[in-house]
């Protein structure tokens, strides 16, 4: 398979080149500095390029049989996920290549209240408020388009690098938690995840959401 990978250079998005890249994937890792690429992208092919300009999406999209997208904005530009998956969607509507994005847990319903989680202290402390609903307003652009195929994949509320395990449990827009309570995956693991609905796509047009 020949996939794009869009914020190859981020936490996420290194580990998603590494397992595409374990399973023999052809990967094209897009940063906006290739000069910048860091050791983790070796054996990847380098292309510049910016996911939130629809005309860099259609033109380095072409030819490939999936685009991951791993973008994640910095503090005060939150917003920037919205007019990303904007753009992403539009570039694609060209290609008609496939889209798996790695979006934000807040939009998923709480296991006990059925609410969603942007709004639940117990999963989004008030630092991470602004990303959590930039990531529900991402969400809500995917569920508008009705051309583009995409797949938007939730992390649970904690995500962070740690093993792979090749272990994890599948859902669909309810939070995933343990019996403790706890919401988690590693970064390693939720990659695992993206790859296997890379390769056997179970979730066209839809959300789903993976934990341990």
């Amino acid at each position: 398979m020949r996939i794009l990978v869009f914020g190859a250079a981020g936490n996420v998005g290194r580990r998603v080149v590494a397992e595409a890249l374990r399973r023999g994937h052809a990967v094209t890792a897009v940063l906006r500095d290739p000069s910048q690429a860091p050791d983790a992208l070796h054996g990847a092919t380098l292309r510049a390029g910016d996911a939130a300009r629809a005309a860099d999406v259609a033109a380095l999209s072409a030819g490939h049989d999936l685009v991951v997208s791993a973008t994640r904005p910095g503090p005060g530009h939150e917003r920037d996920h919205v007019t990303t998956a904007e753009a992403l969607l539009e570039g694609l509507r060209q290609t008609g290549v496939r889209l798996l994005l790695v979006g934000g847990a807040g939009s998923l319903l709480a296991p006990d209240t059925g609410l969603p989680i942007v709004d639940d202290e117990r999963y989004v402390q008030a630092a991470w408020r602004a990303i959590a609903v930039a990531c529900c307003d991402q969400y809500a652009v995917c569920e508008a388009e009705t051309q583009a195929d995409w797949t938007y994949l939730s992390p649970p509320a904690d995500l962070q690098p740690g093993a792979r395990t090749g272990r994890y449990r599948v859902g669909g827009d309810t939070l995933l938690v343990d019996g403790a309570g706890r919401s988690a995956i590693s970064m390693e693991d939720l990659a695992v995840a993206l790859l296997d609905e890379a390769e056997n796509p179970r979730h066209r047009r839809a959300r789903f959401t993976v934990a341990h």
